[in-house]
């Protein structure tokens, strides 16, 4: 038999566990010295010691942990409930990389909002353009990111399925909507002869604007939202009013580089 000590090292808790698991009498040791009060634990108490920490991390407390021990929960039925413990775990971990990046994101942002943009704007005119395209309906901007990928690969499956080169300049639009209620968007290819005939696609022109602000983000869309918000302090510094759906021109999009993406970002003005 295994002394307290020598039990709690090859269970990997610690001995005031042990004597609180006694206590508690989930874990009784096998024998008891009646002189010295000492425990003693046979090597094959250590397969219920591991049922009972793995219950315990799985969120389960002692009280309830009692029951499912003595119901004799077989390896089987454990591994299971590890394994869907460890997908939560993973999945909370990545929603919390996803709140710290957006955290560090905005961070950026606040701090980048007195310094002088270095970035060039320029006001254009820009063309009426009619699109092959896709459209959605988000109710929240926090859902763009999910809906507009989906849209993009769609678009340059059937692209591709019309032999047009998927790195031909794409365009996409946005709209809060006059009740602010929800957000519009279209991922689209500029019509020509070739984009006029994809299957599945709407046509839709976006007018002509005689004013606009525009700028070249550099990189991939991870902080194109920050360059946006420049642009828009620049259109608040100049006297400008945002009007009608901004719009951004993917100009060179090579797969794989997103850090080399280019991307006109317009917005109309008056």
């Amino acid at each position: 038999m295994l002394s307290i000590g020598a039990f709690a090292l090859h269970g990997g808790v610690s001995v005031r566990m042990l004597r609180h698991y006694d206590a508690l009498g989930l874990l009784t040791p096998a024998a008891v010295d009646r002189f010295t009060g000492y425990r003693r634990y046979e090597p094959g108490q250590l397969a219920r010691l591991n049922r009972l920490v793995t219950l315990k991390d799985l969120g389960f407390t002692l009280e309830q942990i009692g029951p499912i021990l003595d119901s004799d929960v077989s390896g089987s039925e454990l591994r299971a409930m590890l394994l869907m413990r460890r997908a939560q775990i993973e999945q909370q971990i990545a929603s919390d990389h996803d709140k710290l990046a957006a955290i560090e994101h905005r961070l950026r942002m606040i701090e980048e909002e007195n310094l002088m943009s270095e970035l060039q704007f320029v006001e254009k005119s820009l063309p009426a353009v009619t699109l092959a395209q896709f459209t959605a309906t988000v109710e929240d901007v926090a859902d763009v990111g999910s809906v507009v990928g989906p849209m993009f690969g769609r678009l340059a499956g059937v692209m591709i399925a019309a032999g047009i080169d998927p790195d031909t300049p794409t365009m996409a639009w946005y709209d809060g909507g006059p009740e602010e209620s929800h957000i519009r968007l279209g991922t689209g290819l500029p019509i020509t002869e070739a984009a006029a005939s994809l299957p599945g696609t709407e046509v839709e022109s976006l007018p002509a604007a005689d004013r606009a602000v525009t700028v070249v983000h550099h990189g991939d869309m991870s902080s194109i939202q920050n360059t946006w918000q420049q642009l828009m302090r620049y259109c608040a510094a100049s006297g400008l009013s945002p009007t009608g759906r901004c719009r951004e021109l993917y100009l060179s999009t090579p797969e794989g580089r997103e850090d080399a993406w280019v991307t006109e970002l317009q917005q109309p003005v008056s």
